[in-house]
């Protein structure tokens, strides 16, 4: 297995309450900005707001949206 696959999944931004799909080498997020959620990259945001419920990840996981991957020069 390549070492990047191991990287794709569902990132969340806790202060800015987005997640982000990672399915290519593209860009990955750092920490402490971002925190992994699931290597699932098709998990519906319903089921990654249960998810980040249960891990206590983000004081509101309703509040949770689909976010933006940043543009590279």
């Amino acid at each position: 297995m390549l070492p990047h696959i191991s990287k794709f999944g569902i990132y969340l931004n806790p202060s800015e309450h987005t997640v982000v799909r990672i399915t290519s080498p593209y860009w990955f997020p750092e920490e402490p900005d971002w925190v992994y959620v699931t290597s699932e990259v098709n998990e519906t945001l319903l089921n990654i707001r249960q998810i980040i419920r249960a891990e206590k990840l983000a004081e509101e996981p309703d509040s949770v949206i689909w976010g933006r991957i940043p543009l590279q020069d």
